[in-house]
């Protein structure tokens, strides 16, 4: 075994590690820039209606990230002392700091859901009655595609099912949407069409898409000024942002339909590792881009497989005990993939116990 990392390091710990195309850096250079927060950045301006557009709603606000567009829609939709329901892999609740808590005094009831798909069963019986003694139930938070989930994706039937469900006992929806491309383009279906089932939506564009940084919150009017002003309220206003808001639009324009590229590398990687003993991996669950997989106990645990992997230069992060999780993405071709598919069947064949036992939590992040 090296003791050191040879040759670049293949990235899978996430899509966000993605750094932005020469194309893109050319036009985050030419940008027309202004002051957001007055209203006067003219690319912000065109992004924010491109995508109210694209989508069908009335309004966007853009800030800075996926866990920020969120808490801008929880504070919009909800009171202090108001409840929402989501599923207990959701995003919202695991890796966003307690924040719907924290900025906004809700709470959440966690549910459980198949690959973090919920249904009218998972939620049916969960609105709190109309009493003193209870939160008021207010907000349905659903995540397509899942990450905890095993980035799954959702059916617009079950979408549809939900929130008709969701309307009818009066509650509003959030679809935290961080991957929703990557779920359009597996699912077979548009963002308009997902979107129509959700009174807002977060989108980032620091993932798939391939952009530096930025996510943005669509949604009506009224709901969409109400969250612009908990973007001030959580330090979120920006000045001349045209800039990313740039990369954003050349994202979208660009960076959408590659994404196909990134489910077939997820998919090769999966069938690859699937048939080395000691691994555990349903490939038929491998829908876009994260390949989750289990290592029998008795090999050793997640992050010392981690620590071995990363001194063959691939870095994959566990996600539990003995859970890992892979992430393709724009910036890993076919070939790294395979050579890091090389590198786990080699891994697992010669033995990792032997690393020092490290902490096994889970990236903190998307």
């Amino acid at each position: 075994m090296t003791d050191s990392i040879v040759g670049p390091l293949i990235d899978l710990r996430s899509d966000t590690v993605t750094k932005p195309t020469a194309a893109m850096r050319a036009v985050i250079a030419a940008a027309e820039v202004g002051d957001d927060m007055t209203g006067e950045d003219p690319t912000v301006n065109r992004l924010e209606k491109m995508v109210a557009n694209l989508l069908d709603k009335e309004a966007a606000v853009y800030n800075c990230s996926g866990t920020q567009s969120n808490q801008m829609a929880i504070r919009a939709h909800c009171q202090q002392g108001d409840e929402i329901l989501i599923a207990e892999s959701g995003h919202i609740v695991n890796f966003e700091a307690g924040g719907a808590a924290a900025l906004s005094g809700v709470t959440a009831r966690c549910l459980p859901g198949k690959g973090g798909l919920l249904d009218v069963e998972d939620l049916a019986g969960k609105v709190r009655a109309d009493n003193q003694h209870c939160c008021i139930t207010r907000l349905v938070c659903v995540e397509n595609t899942t990450n905890l989930g095993g980035g799954r994706v959702w059916p617009l039937k079950q979408m549809a099912r939900v929130s008709e469900w969701s309307r009818s006992q009066g509650l509003k929806v959030h679809l935290d949407g961080a991957r929703l491309f990557n779920a359009t383009i597996a699912g077979g279906y548009t963002a308009r069409e997902f979107a129509r089932h959700a009174d807002t939506v977060s989108i980032c564009f620091s993932k798939g898409l391939g952009c530096p940084m930025g996510s943005i919150l669509v949604g009506d009017a009224a709901t969409i000024r109400l969250a612009r002003r908990a973007r001030k309220l959580f330090g979120g206003a920006l000045r001349q942002a045209g800039m990313m808001a740039a990369a954003a639009i050349y994202a979208l324009e660009n960076h959408v339909e590659r994404l196909r590229e990134d489910h077939d590398n997820a998919r090769a990687f999966a069938e690859l590792i699937a048939g080395i003993d000691g691994i555990r991996l349903n490939v038929e669950e491998v829908e876009t881009n994260l390949v989750f997989f289990t290592i029998d106990p008795e090999l050793g645990t997640a992050a010392q497989l981690s620590a071995r992997l990363l001194e063959r230069g691939v870095r994959i992060n566990p996600m539990g005990s003995h859970q890992l999780r892979a992430c393709t993405h724009l910036d890993v071709d076919r070939m790294q993939v395979l050579e890091a598919a090389a590198a786990v069947r080699d891994c697992v064949q010669q033995g990792f116990s032997d690393v020092a036992r490290t902490s096994s939590g889970p990236y903190a992040s998307r």
